[in-house]
């Protein structure tokens, strides 16, 4: 697995020095202890790390977690966001990377180039965290910013950006496969400028004059066909795709094509990622699902959640899903109040509403509440393990929005846990 793919990676343990040896590395440490004036935190995580207490490390665009021991015998899970970036700054971004060479030859060899900082920097990206970009959350009861198991992550994550500053592109939302083929995109563009010029045409004005005299009378649109044209010739041999694998495709491209036309556009501007996960979506079966998995890097669980979050969201349920946001406080603050209203008819028992961004948790009821960038609200559910979980379509009311995890949560007899202790 490349090791700027999202997925789990076992985080080395640390011994008595410092947690990062390359300036880039010591630039994410000196984020992490800028953002915070809790020394005794940033300590006892630094000593959880050396410890080796933090479990496989997942990265994913826009977040790092992993599984970290405390002092209880089940791990937390504790992760770090760093806002990905816009795609007009990635543009940017590969722009200054093909500008110089030297900047892409650092990055193969496993090495970031300070000068390729200074330029995205003066150009408007920045690449390396800012420490108010740092995030930190944890399923733990301390209410540090960060706790003690998200400063250890964020410590481990530092030796693993020293040795791939791939992992940090990774969590700016492209890894090292996309950013490759898009610098790939952009060298055989610069190239085909450089072709001669095609022959003269006609003047636009003139053309426009012309069709606008005579307009052509354009064919009406077909319906799609329910069954694409069977290929004429068999699979290229070595690719692993069988004739019913590239037919599939074909109804696919077929199908979205027929949705272009009557205006949706929805799924137009999907990432690599985000379109494997709307075609394990539609159902292809357990071998296709298995291969999507296997092909994109994506841990298993993480790309289960995502397939489930698009069946209930579509893109906006992935956007939901991978990346929190502040919203506008009072809109939460309204939030707070309905629900509170409804809990109180709902429940005798002590109901918690813990606000975090754009999410009202019932602490006690594993309950999740989302609001998304369409202004509606999705429901999450929490499993065993402690994993929030897409549960059922959003809607524009929080109310209707929990009635409809309540009812999911009973189906899948899932009680109330029990209130969780201080750690001290």
């Amino acid at each position: 697995m490349s090791p700027a793919a999202p997925g789990p990676r076992r985080a080395p343990a640390r011994g008595k020095r410092a947690f990062a040896a390359t300036w880039w590395g010591q630039a994410w440490v000196a984020a992490l202890e800028d953002s915070t004036l809790d020394a005794g935190r940033l300590s006892r995580g630094r000593t959880y790390a050396r410890k080796g207490m933090v479990g496989p490390v997942t990265v994913v665009p826009g977040k790092v977690s992993a599984a970290v021991q405390g002092s209880r015998p089940r791990p937390y899970r504790s992760s770090v966001h760093l806002p990905v970036l816009t795609d007009a700054q990635w543009d940017t971004l590969l722009d200054t990377i093909a500008a110089r060479a030297g900047h892409l030859a650092a990055l193969l060899d496993g090495e970031m180039a300070a000068e390729l900082v200074d330029d995205s920097r003066r150009a408007g990206v920045p690449l390396l965290p800012l420490p108010t970009e740092l995030d930190p959350e944890c399923s733990c009861p301390d209410w540090g910013y960060p706790c003690k198991h998200a400063a250890a992550l964020c410590y481990t994550i530092g030796a693993t950006i020293d040795t791939d500053p791939f992992v940090l592109l990774a969590l700016r939302g492209r890894g090292r496969e996309e950013v490759f083929a898009q610098l790939r995109a952009l060298r055989t563009a610069a190239q085909d400028t450089a072709a001669p010029p095609a022959p003269a045409g006609i003047p636009a004005a003139a053309a426009y004059a012309h069709w606008a005299e005579q307009p052509p009378e354009l064919p009406g649109l077909p319906e799609p066909a329910a069954h694409p044209t069977a290929l004429p010739v068999p699979a290229p041999p070595g690719t692993g795709l069988a004739a019913a694998d590239l037919e599939r495709l074909m109804a696919d491209a077929t199908a979205r094509a027929a949705r272009l036309l009557a205006g949706d556009t929805a799924d137009l501007h999907l990432t690599q990622h985000q379109d494997a996960v709307r075609i394990a979506a539609s159902n292809p079966g357990p071998e296709w699902f298995h291969h999507l998995i296997q092909n994109t890097g994506t841990n298993p669980t993480v790309f289960a959640r995502l397939t489930r979050a698009w069946r209930h969201g579509g893109p906006t349920g992935i956007t939901v899903a991978e990346q929190p946001y502040t919203p506008d406080p009072t809109v939460m603050k309204a939030a707070r109040t309905a629900l509170g209203a409804a809990l109180a008819e709902m429940t005798d028992s002590r109901t918690h509403l813990r606000t975090w961004r754009n999410r009202l948790t019932l602490t006690h009821h594993g309950i999740q509440l989302r609001l998304g960038p369409d202004a509606r609200w999705y429901p999450y559910l929490q499993d065993d393990d402690g994993e929030w979980w897409p549960a059922a379509p959003a809607d524009s009311d929080p109310v209707t929005a929990l009635t409809a995890a309540w009812s999911q949560n009973g189906e899948q007899g899932g009680d109330s846990p029990p209130p969780r202790n201080q750690e001290q």
